[in-house]
């Protein structure tokens, strides 16, 4: 109960910062401004701006310093789900239990929504960076830019070799390069980032930097083993889509039963990289089991 209680608790932390960034939807893109905020504040895990805050919280206190980092990176992955959704790429029509954004909006809308929320995501970075007077904060918010900037580049190339390999035969190395990208981008910016801005040296972001690729590909793993015997019901969004469209998946690679053992091998390999952090290290180690036990 003590995880399942912090983990609502930063849940509910991103989203009152999220209603932050809401704009005043009395203009002429009213429509846009709907769609945005139809996506942004649906719900979710919000994994990966907790992430961004657990991995800050090893080195530093302050958590309002990292914030503007997690929220931008949530826009980012709501851009990604927007656009996922779309009829050009899964053509789904239901996210979090919800008509996806192009069903309840129209393509156009979505896409330009989309759009908007990985400017905003920039927008919210910049500003805060601007108003930043230390250097020495600057420049750790600068090198967080960076990092953030690459994450997105690459999660985009993941997608869009995962959609050249629909119905294909695919290699170890490309199924894992895909999942490494378009999944594990986003969730190992987030880890780095919070330990960037914390001030964490170079021996702690690398051990870090393993953990968070670990979970990430954990984290795609138990996503494809829930689109083969999820519950619907609890998933938000049919199951089987992936056989049915032909995609690349863990399971469609390794069968259901590797799969599962893939998961749990990946899973201790990341909580024993936590060793060195001790108890400070309890709320990340929790979070992996959590990605590993998920049921949606």
């Amino acid at each position: 109960m003590e995880f399942k209680e912090e983990l609502e608790k930063k849940s509910a932390k991103i989203n009152r910062e999220l209603e932050k960034y809401i704009e005043d939807k009395n203009c002429p893109e009213k429509n846009l401004r709907e769609s945005m905020e139809y996506s942004l504040l649906a719900g979710g895990k919000r994994l990966r701006p907790i992430l961004v805050i657990a991995s800050f919280e090893l080195f530093a206190n302050d958590i309002q310093f990292c914030m503007p980092f997690a929220v931008a990176l949530e826009m980012v992955h709501n851009f990604s789900l927007i656009h996922d959704d779309l009829p050009g790429i899964d053509n789904d029509d239901l996210r979090h239990g919800k008509a996806t954004n192009h069903k309840k909006f129209g393509e156009a809308t979505a896409i330009l929504a989309g759009d908007a929320l990985l400017n905003k995501a920039y927008i919210v970075i910049s500003n805060d960076i601007f108003l930043e007077k230390e250097i020495k904060n600057r420049e750790k918010k600068f090198k967080a830019l960076k990092e953030f900037s690459i994450a997105v580049d690459r999660m985009i190339a993941g997608e869009y070799v995962d959609t050249e390999f629909e119905k294909k035969q695919i290699s170890e190395e490309y199924l894992e390069y895909i999942h490494k990208n378009k999944t594990g981008a986003l969730i190992t910016l987030a880890v780095r980032m919070g330990a960037i801005l914390a001030g964490a040296n170079d021996e702690n972001i690398n051990i870090l930097t393993q953990f968070s690729e670990k979970i990430g590909l954990a984290f795609q793993i138990k996503d494809d083993i829930l689109s083969e015997e999820g519950n619907e019901k609890e998933l938000g969004k049919p199951v089987g889509n992936d056989k049915k469209k032909g995609k690349s998946t863990y399971v469609s690679k390794y069968g259901l039963e590797k799969s599962k053992i893939m998961l749990n091998n990946i899973i201790t390999e990341a909580i024993d990289l936590l060793k060195p952090y001790g108890e400070n290290g309890k709320f990340l180690k929790e979070l992996a089991c959590f990605i590993q036990n998920r049921n949606k």
